[in-house]
């Protein structure tokens, strides 16, 4: 899918700053106008590229927008890309909590994971965020001289199961060489855990609809 060939867009959330979340067609291309929500490291360098709407969360900080009687917020939540020290190596990366609301009624709680392993700082996410409806979940296994620096298969069941979210979507697991954990392998692990109910596969170029779950 090509940038103009998006809907009108009221929000960017990346993750990162990097090659495979925000690429030179999405710098070049990408319309200046919408917020792009995201890490206070990526936004400053966003802001000197003109995307003066660029705002960097802290983690815990919120932001929202608001139209008619829908509110959209969104939180940073703890990420890690990689082990302690390596992650040092790497741009500053952020999860997300999406909080859709309707008439001051949530009806929608999704979490995007980010570019991150499964770490002890992710159970803070779990005991401040209940019922998850969606995770978003970045996967690929990705290794950088051997070390282990984006969720594989297992890592990312390990984390449906800390987490608990109604459904699935696994992302980011084909999009660089150095992935070495095709989705295949967070697919069998999931059926061999009992949790593929919860899975929600999307090709490139397809809609999935994002549903709560049935309270």
């Amino acid at each position: 899918m090509r940038i103009d060939q998006l809907p009108p867009l009221d929000a960017v959330l990346l993750s990162h700053l990097h090659g495979d979340h925000f690429d030179r067609v999405a710098k070049r291309d990408l319309p200046r106008e919408p917020p792009v929500v995201t890490t206070p490291h990526a936004a400053r360098r966003l802001q000197r590229w003109g995307f003066a709407a660029a705002t960097g969360l802290a983690t815990w900080d919120d932001w929202e927008v608001v139209r008619g009687d829908e509110r959209l917020r969104v939180t940073a939540v703890p990420a890690r890309h990689g082990p302690v020290g390596v992650h040092r190596l790497l741009p500053p990366v952020t999860g997300t909590i999406v909080d859709l609301e309707r008439g001051g009624i949530r009806v929608l709680r999704a979490y995007v994971t980010g570019d991150t392993l499964r770490v002890p700082e992710l159970r803070a996410v779990r005991e401040r965020f209940a019922g998850i409806d969606v995770m978003i979940t970045h996967l690929g296994g990705t290794r950088v001289l051997g070390v282990l620096v984006t969720m594989d298969g297992r890592q990312g069941t390990d984390l449906v199961e800390l987490i608990e979210p109604a459904t699935v979507v696994p992302v980011h697991y084909d999009d660089y060489r150095v992935f070495r954990s095709p989705l295949e392998h967070f697919v069998a692990e999931m059926r061999r855990r009992g949790h593929d109910d919860r899975l929600r596969t999307v090709a490139r170029g397809d809609t999935v609809e994002l549903a709560p779950r049935t309270r």
